[in-house]
C-alpha cells in the first residue's frame, strides 16, 4: 500500500513519494509534505526557469537558485494550486497558472 501524505502542494491526501528526492532538510520536508503528483509539477516549472532564465545546473549558485524556489514552489505563500486546478492534459484547455520570475537573494 502506497503511503499517503498530506499534500502541500495540491491540498488533499495522495500517495507520496517513495523515498526523499534529495538528501538534506529540504528533500526530507517534501517527503513528509508532497505528493509524487505534486512533485512531478516541479520538473516542468524547473525547465521553464532553467531556459527562460538561461541558468546553468551546474553552476554552484544556481543550484542554489533552484533550490530556493523549489521550496517557494511547494511551501511559499501561494504555493498551493488553485481550487478547480486540473493538470495539464487532463481537461480541456485547463491547467496551472506560471509565477513571477525567480527572486535572487544577495
Amino acid at each position: 500500500m502506497a503511503r499517503l501524505v498530506n499534500c502541500a502542494k495540491l491540498g488533499r491526501e495522495l500517495p507520496g513519494l517513495d523515498k526523499p528526492p534529495f538528501p538534506g532538510p529540504l528533500g526530507q520536508r517534501i517527503y513528509e509534505n508532497v505528493s509524487a503528483e505534486g512533485y512531478a509539477l516541479w520538473q516542468p516549472h524547473m525547465t521553464i526557469l532553467i531556459n527562460h532564465y538561461g541558468l546553468n545546473p551546474a553552476d554552484p549558485e544556481t543550484r542554489t537558485v533552484l533550490r530556493e524556489q523549489m521550496e517557494e514552489f511547494f511551501f511559499g505563500p501561494d504555493a498551493r494550486m488553485p481550487d478547480g486546478w486540473i493538470p495539464a492534459g487532463a481537461g480541456a484547455g485547463a491547467g496551472a497558472k506560471g509565477g513571477g520570475a525567480p527572486a535572487r537573494k544577495k
